[in-house]
């Protein structure tokens, strides 16, 4: 079976491809608008994008459902403002990450909605997620439009992490981290990590 994407509508397209790049990391992005008002969303076509300066990518798609139309709040906050904050979900603070991606107007605060703790970073205005383990502050490098979507990369400018999932020599302890992944419309805890070659292999 075979598909050409110039003939699908484009939400059939975006099944087969966030059903096939799996598992994706999750960006849990934090953002302040011009007013103010505290902005707290998820986008799982997320990445690296450089390693010196380090630097993250999201990509921003247009509003659907009730919002086709309209620009995301993360995209036009991080247009006017500049800067964003790149919080790493845990499976533990699943329920509270779906619910910052539910369609609310702009002028409602995502951080009281989903009843997290919002931090002063240490070099931009976004607010942190204090229950994240990791906290990643960005300043805009550029975005790049792509066909419907928009390119966001920012500079990590300042790196957060909590005592208890750091060990020693700069790494994660991805165990106790308990990430949490992206597969289509559905969610999964990365675990049961190995390394290749590996003999056992089904």
């Amino acid at each position: 079976m075979k598909f050409n994407p110039s003939e699908l509508e484009t939400n059939l397209v975006y099944k087969l491809l966030s059903g096939s790049v799996v598992p994706r990391p999750i960006a849990w992005v934090s953002t302040i608008s011009n007013d103010g008002i505290l902005n707290l969303a998820p986008y799982s076509f997320f990445t690296v994008a450089s390693r010196n300066p380090p630097m993250l990518c999201i990509s921003v798609g247009p509003g659907v459902g009730e919002r086709v139309g309209t620009v995301k709040d993360t995209l036009t906050n991080i247009r006017d403002n500049g800067e964003f904050v790149i919080n790493i979900a845990t499976t533990p603070l699943g329920n509270a990450l779906q619910k910052t991606a539910e369609h609310v107007p702009a002028e409602i605060d995502e951080f009281a909605e989903a009843g997290l703790t919002a931090v002063a970073s240490d070099l931009v205005k976004p607010m942190r997620v204090k229950e994240a383990p990791i906290q990643m502050e960005c300043r805009l490098e550029q975005i790049i439009p792509l066909g419907s979507d928009y390119l966001v990369i920012g500079e990590m400018v300042m790196y957060h992490i909590k005592d208890e999932f750091y060990q020693e020599a700069y790494k994660v302890d991805l165990e106790q981290l308990r990430p949490l992944g992206r597969l289509a419309n559905q969610f999964s805890e990365n675990k049961d990590f190995f390394t290749l070659p590996k003999e056992d292999l089904k």
